[in-house]
């Protein structure tokens, strides 16, 4: 037996989402034995946009019983039944979601109309409801609404129990062990299976091909699987568009990392939020006033040839520096953050140590910069890293020179003795920027004997023969 089911929502992302109408249909395999359909009071405001959508209105729900009102019927209506649905994770979460609030356990077995039909009927441009159905010839009554949504699921389940004349297909989604039910939608179970159990990074491509997320793993396989258990709104989003995903092994987790934050600045994948921005315009660095007080200041990152960092924005810039001036004790006033005044008011709360009052010996106060200097740039300015490649017969390596990242590559394990101008044919060059010396000064913290000095000739400079800079 077989509970097909459609709810709607307020539409207030995964966490906030609310029932707002349901309705069930018990169906026998061949027939409709029984309907269950409500409105339900969802105790919260129904956004424009979802009432635009779906015409329930706050007015429509105010005298609807709320859910706990009815959930005794939904767990009685639906006991020993297989829970049906299009997209059937959407409804699923949402109603075990309410379950959740009240106390209870809602779990059933349940089956993907869209996943089903992926199988079933191959090669649609779409498997969203309205254009499949159509495809079919099932006219949709009252679309986004519950009712008649799960009307014409059950219509479409109908004609999917038909095309699988020897029930291979719906037994494999119900195997307990299989993964057809957890796996997005729109994702072939064979792309899945390909992913390989290695360090890499991987991508997230919707139906016409754009990568929508980038990400980095110890274990593909693992890690990708992980985002279809994940209960976040987001990541709920992310899988429901996911129609295939593709990867690259990299051999060791620093090398993905490196990968994973270029491809995100050349990509620019809508559901990757952190590293995503390309442009960094302001510039860190110091400078000794006539006193010979060291100062920290920003400007145009154009305007600044030996920057000691970079940052996006003025307002990150200057986070930065308040955080950097609490750690190492420095004065605001010398750090580019109280301009105008003879010192600064930080003395009286005790964090600074008066070096703006000449309380403070100024050779003191500079080597306390000079340490803060020091532990955001490399402890040398030339080294390679090397760590394990992606075959046993290669090794991967990451080149910085002048305490500027040039890239990453791999090259056949015995050139490790060899010269460094050896490499340069291996070499993969890559943009130096702020977010990969956090990679990679968080990589030497735990890992300073990987870092191996390189002392090439200015004559044999690596990077002349491959003309980067």
């Amino acid at each position: 037996m077989y509970s097909i089911i459609d709810i709607e929502t307020t539409g207030n992302g995964y966490t906030g989402m609310k029932i707002t109408e349901i309705a069930i249909f018990k169906f026998d395999g061949e027939r409709v034995v029984d309907e269950y359909t409500t409105l339900i009071n969802p105790e919260c405001h129904i956004p424009q946009f979802i009432t635009s959508l779906t015409g329930i209105t706050n007015a429509m729900v105010q005298r609807a019983p709320k859910f706990y009102e009815v959930a005794k019927v939904l767990l009685e209506f639906t006991e020993d039944t297989i829970f049906v649905a299009h997209n059937v994770n959407f409804d699923y979460n949402g109603i075990q979601k309410e379950f959740k609030e009240l106390g209870f356990e809602f779990k059933r077995k349940k089956l993907c109309t869209v996943r089903l039909s992926r199988k079933l009927i191959p090669n649609l441009s779409s498997y969203s409801l309205g254009p499949l159905c159509a495809s079919q010839g099932i006219f949709i009554t009252d679309r986004h609404r519950a009712r008649g949504d799960a009307e014409a699921t059950v219509k479409l389940f109908s004609q999917l129990l038909d095309l699988d004349t020897d029930n291979r297909v719906f037994t494999s989604f119900l195997n307990g062990r299989s993964r057809q039910a957890t796996l997005p939608p729109m994702l072939p179970k064979e792309v899945f299976e390909k992913i390989p159990d290695t360090e890499g990074v991987y991508y997230f491509k919707n139906a016409i091909k754009e990568v929508i997320y980038v990400g980095k793993a110890n274990n593909l396989k693992q890690r990708v699987l992980s985002h279809f258990y994940d209960k976040h709104k987001k990541e709920l989003t992310m899988c429901m568009e996911t129609a295939d995903i593709t990867y690259t092994e990299t051999g060791s987790e620093l090398l993905a990392l490196l990968l994973e934050s270029a491809e995100i600045k050349q990509r620019y994948p809508k559901y990757n939020r952190a590293q995503r921005r390309t442009t960094e315009a302001i510039a860190l660095f110091t400078y000794e006033d006539a006193a010979g007080i060291l100062h920290l200041a920003y400007n145009n990152s154009k305007l600044v040839p030996r920057p000691i960092l970079k940052f996006y924005t003025v307002a990150e810039c200057r986070s930065f520096l308040e955080n950097l001036c609490e750690t190492y004790e420095l004065c605001p006033k010398y750090c580019q953050l109280q301009s105008a005044v003879g010192s600064c008011n930080h003395y009286q709360i005790k964090q600074c140590r008066g070096v703006c009052r000449e309380k403070e010996d100024i050779a003191n106060y500079n080597q306390r910069v000079q340490d803060a200097v020091s532990d955001l740039q490399f402890e040398n300015q030339d080294f390679i890293i090397w760590e394990k490649g992606r075959t046993q017969t290669e090794t991967a390596f990451v080149l910085v020179q002048g305490g500027v990242y040039k890239g990453f590559g791999y090259c056949p394990t015995q050139l490790i003795k060899a010269p460094a101008t050896s490499l340069a044919r291996f070499l993969t060059a890559q943009k130096d920027n702020r977010d990969i010396h956090r990679i990679l000064n968080s990589y030497l913290k735990k890992f300073p004997e990987n870092a191996i000095s390189m002392t090439v000739p200015v004559e044999e400079n690596l990077f002349s023969f491959m003309g980067v800079g």
